[in-house]
């Protein structure tokens, strides 16, 4: 078995682990959410994205203790200080949407919050200063890139995959073929470090998927949707693929997009059920999900998560497209 096949299981088995212990225990404490797209509204444990965050942590503990204790020559590109950086990211992000899940958090506050999640990135100065633009080219943005870019990237990426949920496997599954697109890109660029954080959140967000596709035992909660947005950020930071991950994030833009345009209200973005198959409320469509509703008359709530799927999938290949064509 390769080492990148190790760092997958490792990170799935310990997330679907944590998430067998967790999800009655969450239930049992009444950590729960209404899950507004089925009848009745049943709850359903919240904050299964603590099953995500370990699952992807040990992962990465796991390669960093590869890579010291037995010198493994596939891992020697491996930066020990960049996967401690963007870890101690990770975890700052999650004990956000920890908070966020328990007692809430101000949107506007949750908006910027994440920018101080990405302090151990700009102390080590992650990637590469010079940015190549469209119809511009290269352009050395210096100091700005640790200062600003970085610290812009993950608060746009942690919040932009918050916005999108809400529908069983929804979260997880989008966040599962965007990090796989994205590893496939780090692997044909040779940019390790970045595999490395993109194969073990892939394994855990496998391993919670299974536990979040429809009917979902668990939702991933905040502290699960901004761990997803800001392992991709960092990832295409530390690789110095940016402009993949913008790509694999339109979906969540043209959500944002839509949902600017209502004032991003806090209720309403769930879809109508009625027999067996949700619909499009009046007032709609809020957001990408319901504009799908809206114009395909009626989905089931699997078929609408694989729809979206399908549209995070077609990012994919156009990211792949960009960087292995242009090499």
């Amino acid at each position: 078995m390769s080492i990148h096949g190790i760092t997958v299981i490792m990170s799935g088995v310990i997330a679907f682990v944590l998430l067998r212990l967790l999800i009655p225990r969450l239930a049992h404490a009444g950590i729960v959410g209404k899950d507004m797209n089925k009848p009745g509204q049943p709850p359903i444990a919240e904050m299964g994205g603590l099953g995500l965050v370990g699952g992807f942590s040990a992962g990465v503990l796991t390669l960093i203790a590869l890579r010291t204790f037995f010198k493994i020559e596939v891992l020697a590109p491996v930066s020990t200080v960049e996967l401690l950086a963007v870890l101690s990211t990770i975890l700052f992000i999650a004990l956000i949407g920890l908070t966020d899940d328990l007692v809430g958090v101000h949107q506007g506050w949750k908006a910027l919050i994440p920018a101080l999640a990405a302090i151990p990135l700009v102390v080590i100065e992650v990637g590469q200063k010079t940015m190549t633009l469209p119809l511009i080219g290269p352009v050395d943005v210096g100091v700005l890139y640790p200062l600003v870019l970085v610290p812009l990237g993950v608060t746009g990426a942690a919040n932009a995959f918050n916005m999108l949920a809400g529908f069983n496997g929804l979260e997880a599954g989008m966040g599962a073929v965007a990090v796989g697109a994205l590893a496939i890109i780090a692997a044909h660029l040779g940019e390790v470090t970045s595999l490395v954080l993109l194969l073990a959140a892939l394994g855990a967000l496998l391993a919670t998927l299974y536990f979040n596709w429809y009917p979902a035992k668990v939702f991933i909660g905040d502290v699960g949707t901004l761990t997803i947005g800001t392992v991709i950020a960092t990832a295409v930071i530390l690789g110095n693929f940016e402009w993949a991950g913008v790509i694999v994030i339109i979906p969540h833009a043209l959500d944002f997009v839509l949902k600017a345009r209502k004032r991003f209200p806090s209720t309403g973005w769930w879809g109508e059920y009625r027999d067996g198959k949700l619909y499009c409320p009046a007032h709609g469509p809020v957001g990408l999900a319901q504009l799908i509703l809206k114009f395909s008359g009626g989905l089931h709530e699997r078929i609408l998560v694989l729809i979206l799927m399908g549209l995070e999938a077609l990012c994919g290949l156009v990211a792949i497209a960009f960087y292995t064509l242009a090499s």
